[in-house]
């Protein structure tokens, strides 16, 4: 095993005290270009790693940002967490932290309470935030730094990144009405599901401002799963032909992509017969048959400003910015 090599190995090497080699390598103190470089050639070639350990002991910091999400169900792929994720963690490492991600398990904060009381984080990054989220208002209680992304409670003031669903509805609808449709159905998700009520949002404010009206059964509600979508669809496309939709917009591609293969059940050539519009971009909609126009989320640069403002807040600084909302991009393609 190599010999432990030491702060005082270092300054031996480079002809100072340790306390010096402490101070310069952590940042703390100027020297002359000469003795600091001198320390750093010193300990580079004697391959001087700190103890993060004990440096974490002594300043109290973990260099753990806590990541919770709602798991899915185990047969389905979010392939849009995995890029949120990834850019959180290239995000962090950059900064000098690593994420420690656990799922949260609706209606339980306690795996909250013991990281914050251990001081295993220093911070958590939430999603999958809803109407009155427990995990929000205990870390506000709390004031411990976090971000979530996405919002909650109107009333409730705290640090977000979030993507504007409903600008996102309201861009897929208006492009549905710039190419001639009336009557135009959407795939949503259940009352009480605050991320989709703020994109169903976008739809019923593009309609009213074009002066469309929408008939009640064009509204199908439910999970956003590849079978609520298919069904959802057959119900519409079940309709008198002079009465059903003649586009979809669905709150995500996975329901839009349950719609496809309902439309074809139906004979209907998708693109032109029906339109139908998704939602996230996720990267198999491009190879779908027929290619799927959707709302692309900016989910890479979500994860990126969710990291950057939690930075910001656990070194007890102002964030630039404390509530970010960045807007989504239509992405057309043959279905639509």
């Amino acid at each position: 095993m190599a010999p432990l090599v030491t702060l005082k190995s270092v300054a031996s090497r480079a002809g100072v005290s340790y306390q010096t080699v402490s101070k310069v390598l952590n940042g703390q103190i100027q020297v002359a270009p000469e003795t600091r470089e001198r320390i750093l050639k010193a300990a580079e070639e004697l391959g001087y790693r700190p103890n993060q350990i004990a440096r974490n002991m002594r300043t109290q910091r973990s260099l753990m940002i806590g990541y919770s999400w709602l798991p899915t169900s185990p047969n389905q792929i979010n392939q849009i967490l995995d890029q949120f994720l990834t850019s959180m963690a290239y995000e962090a490492e950059a900064a000098g932290y690593h994420l420690l991600p656990f799922p949260f398990r609706n209606g339980h904060v306690d795996d909250y309470r013991e990281l914050i009381d251990t001081g295993r984080v220093d911070g958590f990054v939430i999603s999958s935030v809803e109407y009155d989220d427990l995990r929000v208002s205990l870390l506000m209680e709390r004031k411990f730094p976090f971000v979530a992304f996405g919002r909650s409670n109107s009333g409730w003031d705290f640090p977000y990144v979030d993507v504007d669903g409903a600008g996102g509805l309201r861009k897929a609808t208006g492009y549905l009405i710039k190419q001639g449709h009336r009557r135009i159905g959407a795939l949503a998700w259940p009352e009480d599901s605050r991320v989709g009520n703020d994109r169903i949002a976008g739809f019923f404010e593009i309609l009213q401002s074009a002066g469309l009206e929408v008939d009640p059964r064009w509204i199908e509600r439910g999970e956003g799963t590849f079978e609520f979508g298919y069904q959802a669809s057959r119900r519409l496309l079940g309709l008198p032909l002079d009465e059903r939709p003649t586009a979809l917009v669905a709150m995500s591609d996975t329901m839009a992509i349950g719609g496809i293969h309902a439309a074809r059940e139906h004979q209907l050539e998708v693109g032109r017969d029906i339109a139908i519009i998704g939602f996230d971009d996720a990267p198999m909609s491009q190879y779908l048959f027929p290619p799927l126009t959707t709302i692309r989320q900016p989910i890479r640069e979500a994860g990126r400003k969710c990291v950057e403002v939690l930075v910001s807040l656990m070194k007890g600084e102002e964030p630039a910015e404390k509530h970010v909302l960045l807007s989504p991009s239509l992405i057309t393609r043959s279905s639509a």
